[in-house]
This record gives structure tokens, C-alpha cells and sequence, in this order.
């Protein structure tokens, strides 16, 4: 499976989708018009190797949420990666068995890596 979860929306995703120039056999998703069904999220934990790993603090209304202060479970985060897309940290990056989460530089490097591989 070659697929991407992004937000449409979000300059950072657009940014990154483009400067990856991903080939015609990735699909892509927005996470925004088309929601994570639950077995999404649970195959994307189960190659992230947990929620958590999906999970992105820096959203807004996890400090609105107040879930700064409280301590979540795995089961907390599959909750709220599915009530809301914007825990999903982005974009979300699917080639296969790997997975590539989130915007920083070294994840669009890694991934940058593995498509040249491939």
C-alpha cells in the first residue's frame, strides 16, 4: 500500500506532497473530507508501533482539551485520533511495511530516502 493522510488545507502537507513529487501510486487521503476509519488508525499503529506514535501535541485543542495535564493511555489516543483529524500529526506517509510520520525535515529526508530506494 503507497498512501498518504493529509490535510488539503494545511500549507505544511501541501508543502511537503510537493517536494516529495510522490509518483501516480500513492492515493492520497484528506483527513479532513475522509476520516480515519478505526482500522485505519489501527494499521497505522500497528506499523508506528503504537497511538502514540500517530498522535500530534502540538494540536490545538489538546491544550483547549486540556489533555496536557493528564496522562493518556493508548486507548486515549486511538479515542481521539479517531473524534478529531487534527491529533493525527501530518502528513502521514504509507509505502508498504513503512511508515513515515509527521513534517519535520529528517521524516521528509527519510522519506525522500525510501522513495529513491523503491
Amino acid at each position: 500500500m503507497k498512501k498518504v493522510y493529509y490535510l488539503k488545507t494545511c500549507n505544511t502537507c501541501l508543502r511537503i506532497l510537493n517536494e516529495l513529487n510522490l509518483p501516480e501510486t500513492f492515493q492520497l487521503q484528506d483527513i479532513k473530507a475522509n476520516p480515519l476509519t478505526a482500522q485505519q488508525v489501527d494499521e497505522l499503529a500497528a506499523l508506528a508501533g503504537s497511538y502514540e506514535a500517530l498522535f500530534s501535541r502540538r494540536a490545538k485543542l489538546y491544550k483547549e482539551m486540556g489533555l496536557k495535564d493528564q496522562t493518556l493511555t493508548e486507548k486515549d489516543y486511538k479515542h481521539y485520533l479517531l473524534e478529531h483529524y487534527t491529533f493525527l500529526s501530518r502528513p502521514v506517509i504509507v509505502m508498504d511495511d513503512q511508515i513515515f510520520i509527521g513534517n519535520s525535515k529528517k521524516t521528509t529526508q527519510l522519506t525522500k530516502q525510501a522513495l529513491d530506494e523503491s
